[in-house]
């Protein structure tokens, strides 16, 4: 995604700007030429860095400071104030840095600084590296590792023929019409051959030999590893029922499944979207914005109420509805026959295409044949170390210990990329785990709701704002604790909230 193309505002670095203008803590935005720069006080002096954030351009001087890290506003993404690393996803490439110049009782911003140096090797060049999964964690994590100076053989095994994409799009901008094609990449060609990363596509795993250390792929190849990451991710659920594998039947998970829709929608709809979750919810956004006729079928009585609450699934279903989606709730679809989606109370919803959104599975039996340590996900130590300690697990399949000690499994594409960054960390022997508020976003025509934290069931719900006005911060706690936030149009409280959430 590129980044804004509008003029950068804010005193000109290139003049200088005095000293007091800096604030002492957070940052102050301004412009070098036509970059837009923000600068910040540390230990001894200062530093600068580019103010937009390199995933989808997110102004950082709205955004959170926290030490020397800066946090975006739009997606939680994290930069090293002093050299303009990504620390944390869903930001994958650094920010550049400026020169700063003090003089006189001001400021000077004139000249960016070369990039860092790239870290020292670590370990053998003998070691070998397999990831199996080419989603989030895995490209995440196979990114971490070249970057922490891993020097030994890697290889990324993915069964989707499509090189690691942006697959939150997949249901929302892609799906749309509003992304193309080439926004789609995480990174071109040349970043897999440049970081000697031997990506092998729409080849599937058959088999894990934990005991002899090998992978045998459906090439019939088999290969030797020293360790191990399993980021299988998920598998949509279809429904029971007559009709529900029918061609004109469709789920949402990779970009090939949203090259099918979008052929299939060329002679217009109805569509039945069946399932009333995220993934549902943004389809329909999506679809609409397309002009195609949409009905959504879904027991619950309001969309998201059980994660987000009625109030809030009350102000999203009235987003859809203002823009045509029609709604059949407290309503079970029960098959697809003859062009109809029959419901369990014997109505019929013309539909000539169906979209599932009813959730996902985590895909573990290549884990479980493993002989790893399994309940509802791959068991994993903070480190997403699993029971055997050569293998890693991380994403949609991983089951990790919680900010309460609890064991939670979150199907959330940062989440994903995070917990793969910690994973190659870990097996590299440096001292990182994973402890922060899980987070993801969600987008409904020109509302975006973000959410951290996670939070299977409350007792309690503390509004702050209006969520009819689309200017909230919901609170979710239980026996007093704050578990989960979500807000709409407040990025810098959803920034707050997983500070807040991780210090409890």
């Amino acid at each position: 995604m590129s980044e804004s193309s509008e003029k950068p505002t804010g005193p000109d670095f290139t003049q200088g700007v005095p000293v007091g203008d800096i604030p002492a803590e957070g940052v102050l935005k301004g412009r070098v030429g036509d970059d837009a720069v923000i600068i910040g006080r540390i230990a001894g002096g200062f530093a600068a860095i580019s103010a937009s954030c390199s995933h989808y351009g997110g102004d950082l001087s709205e955004g959170l400071r926290v030490d020397n890290a800066v946090h975006c506003p739009l997606h939680h993404a994290c930069f090293d104030l002093l050299t303009g690393r990504a620390l944390r996803a869903p930001a994958l490439s650094p920010v550049d840095r400026w020169r700063v110049d003090e003089r006189d009782g001001k400021v000077f911003i004139q000249e960016k600084l070369p990039a860092p140096e790239p870290a020292e090797p670590t370990d053998t060049p003998e070691r070998h590296i397999v990831i199996v999964g080419g989603g989030a964690a895995g490209f995440a994590a196979a990114q971490r590792l070249r970057d922490l100076g891993f020097d030994g053989l890697l290889t990324m095994i993915s069964d989707d023929p499509d090189a690691p994409y942006d697959r939150p799009n997949v249901s929302k901008d892609y799906l749309a019409g509003t992304a193309q094609p080439e926004w789609m990449p995480l990174k071109d060609k040349a970043f897999y051959a440049d970081n000697r990363i031997d990506l092998r596509l729409d080849v599937t795993v058959d088999h894990v030999n934990a005991e002899h250390r090998t992978v045998t792929l459906d090439t019939g190849d088999r290969l030797d590893y020293d360790t191990l990451l399993l980021c299988t991710g998920a598998e949509p659920i279809r429904p029971d029922g007559p009709g529900f594998d029918d061609a004109e039947v469709f789920t949402v998970r990779t970009m090939q499944d949203a090259q099918a829709i979008i052929a299939a929608i060329e002679n217009g709809g109805p569509v039945a979207v069946i399932g009333s979750s995220f993934i549902g919810m943004e389809v329909a956004a999506a679809l609409r914005e397309r002009k195609v006729e949409v009905h959504v079928v879904s027991p619950d009585t309001v969309p998201l109420k059980r994660v987000l609450g009625e109030e809030f699934g009350t102000m999203i279903r009235g987003l859809h509805e203002a823009r045509g989606v029609r709604f059949h709730l407290g309503r079970k679809a029960t098959g697809y026959v003859d062009g109809h989606v029959t419901l369990d109370n014997g109505d019929k919803v013309r539909a000539a295409k169906v979209v599932l959104g009813i959730g996902v599975h985590p895909r573990t039996d290549l884990a479980e044949a493993a002989g790893l340590q399994i309940d509802n996900g791959v068991l994993v130590d903070a480190t997403m170390r699993t029971s055997d300690e050569d293998i890693y697990a991380a994403g949609d399949i991983a089951r990790f210990p919680g900010l309460d000690d609890s064991r939670q499994r979150v199907e959330h594409w940062v989440v994903a990329e995070r917990q793969g960054q910690v994973a190659a960390a870990a097996m590299l022997g440096f001292d990182e785990i994973y402890n922060e508020a899980p987070f993801f976003w969600s987008m409904h025509y020109d509302t975006s709701i973000r959410y951290v934290g996670h939070a299977l069931a409350w007792d309690e719900i503390e509004v702050l704002g209006s969520i009819a006005n689309k200017d909230a911060e919901v609170r979710y706690k239980k026996n007093g604790r704050e578990l989960a936030v979500a807000t709409v149009n407040r990025d810098k409280a959803s920034l707050e909230a997983a500070e807040r959430l991780t210090s409890l």
